[in-house]
């Protein structure tokens, strides 16, 4: 036992530390500290025009949670008429319906509004960065949503185009595959990128909105572009999913299915892209799945999360939601 404290295992107890030390700080960077960053560019004016003076909001860094709790002060309508699973009023309309399918259980959510302005963005504690999460419910909440789902969870990794509410804040395209992104335009309309041929800022100025990298795409001009084996990444070939299409200016269908428990086998991505072409979709894409997915609907989760509990949420990095 003594033999261990002599001067060469010394050297070795040392450098066996440091080198646990270090492992743990980066892991501690990648996966735990909150870091802020901050806007590349802001919007083009055309693209501004989508927002109404209320929604204002400064872009000179992150936006901050008093930002946020401002900007979404608007509450929803008195003439709404909300039911278990629609709600309608003068602007937004959503009807969910449950559909039991490939053995799994989805959420259908066909949604249409009067103005590309209800379809928002939102980032966890409304501030852009990395291991800055919170639930798809918090951030719902805090921001107003009628209607939420998570989004891409951009601050897992350090590339793919992040463009929020015409604030450029990343330019790093995804190496792999072909990097597809979508694009939400300031009429609200959709369309896939490809994040290797494109350059973020063109996008900003050319108008684009919002810029949401996962993927991949799964219906691009009214074509199914996935197969049977395609996948993302190493992951299970049936899962949790996440995805959205349109249908027609304004007019959008929104999945969200269970999976990985025993009611809920999980779809693979090409049954997914099927539902949207059956639904008329031009155009569908993949947001993060797994243990992310997650459907918040007028106060509650809609879906089962991964872990099999409702009331159990992964934190995630950003929201896709319907608001005022």
């Amino acid at each position: 036992m003594k033999n261990i404290f002599k001067k060469p295992f010394r050297w070795a107890i040392f450098y066996s530390l440091v080198m646990a030390a270090a492992v743990t700080f980066v892991l501690m960077d990648t996966f735990v500290i909150e870091q802020t960053g901050t806007p590349m560019v802001t919007a083009s004016l055309s693209a501004r025009e989508v927002k109404t003076d209320s929604e204002s909001q400064s872009t000179s860094g992150a936006v901050t949670n008093e930002q946020s709790t401002i900007n979404q002060a608007a509450s929803t309508p008195d003439n709404a008429v909300i039911t278990e699973n629609s709600y309608k009023d003068d602007n937004i309309q959503i009807t969910i319906d449950t559909v039991r399918k490939y053995d799994t259980t989805l959420y259908v959510a066909d949604i249409q509004v009067s103005s590309a302005q209800y379809l928002k963005t939102a980032f966890a504690k409304g501030t852009y960065g990395r291991n800055i999460k919170q639930t798809t419910s918090d951030m719902a909440e805090s921001n107003n949503a009628i209607f939420a789902i998570n989004g891409d969870y951009y601050g897992f990794r350090d590339y793919g185009f992040v463009i929020r509410n015409g604030v450029l804040y990343r330019n790093t395209p995804n190496p792999s595959g072909t990097g597809e992104a979508m694009m939400i335009d300031k009429d609200g309309n959709l369309s896939i990128v490809n994040e290797q041929q494109s350059d973020a800022q063109a996008l900003v100025d050319s108008g684009a909105w919002q810029v949401l990298s996962f993927g991949p795409a799964l219906v691009n001009n009214g074509k199914i572009t996935v197969d049977e084996n395609t996948e993302v990444g190493k992951a299970m070939a049936s899962n949790p999913r996440t995805a959205i299409g349109q249908i027609s200016p304004l007019h959008y269908i929104v999945i969200v299915s269970d999976g990985r428990t025993s009611e809920s086998a999980g779809l693979s991505l090409l049954q997914l892209a099927q539902e949207f072409s059956e639904r008329g979709c031009t155009v569908a894409y993949n947001l993060d799945g797994g243990g992310s997915s997650t459907m918040w609907f007028n106060g509650k989760v809609v879906n089962v999360p991964a872990n099999g509990r409702s009331s159990s949420q992964r934190s995630v990095s950003d929201i896709v939601y319907l608001g005022y």
